[in-house]
């Protein structure tokens, strides 16, 4: 047996709900992307052919993947402002802050530390922001051109 002490202790900035939303939400991006190119190019079935199973199953998993995507934007939304953890709203005045954007420049050039008041970067934040933004237009764009195919279902009342 060592009799090393342990020099470091494993904390987790972010609770058990936000690593999750974060991976579900990579994991639905990245298959809504790849059922998304296949849907418009479906490499698998001969032109002529009269198989259309796979198109069917490829578009029911890019639904599915839509309506997690969707799921998680909502539930991300609502954590980022009624969380009892602040540790992101904090990074808010990071991001507004020059003094914080010079220090964070410096600190990509190995000149300073970062100034990390909250879980993110001035930079970070507004690249997390953009893609919430950006997913709350695809959830949309996504429920519009879903109510055409479903008219008297969930997806015509989203």
């Amino acid at each position: 047996m060592s009799t090393d002490t342990v020099l470091y202790k494993r904390s987790y900035v972010f609770s058990f709900i936000i690593r999750l939303c974060h991976w579900l939400r990579a994991f639905a991006i990245f298959g809504l992307v790849v059922t998304g190119f296949y849907i418009t190019w479906p490499f698998l079935v001969a032109p002529d052919s009269t198989n259309v199973l796979e198109q069917g199953w490829v578009r029911f998993v890019h639904e599915v993947l839509g309506f997690v995507l969707v799921a998680i934007t909502f539930i991300r939304a609502y954590l980022f402002f009624f969380s009892r953890s602040n540790v992101e709203r904090r990074s808010v005045k990071d991001a507004v802050s020059p003094n914080s954007w010079v220090k964070q420049i410096k600190a990509y050039f190995w000149v300073g530390q970062p100034p990390h008041h909250g879980a993110y970067g001035p930079l970070q934040l507004v690249v997390y922001a953009g893609i919430s933004i950006d997913a709350i237009f695809m959830s949309v764009t996504g429920l519009t051109l879903y109510a055409n195919v479903c008219h008297l279902d969930m997806g015509g009342l989203f």
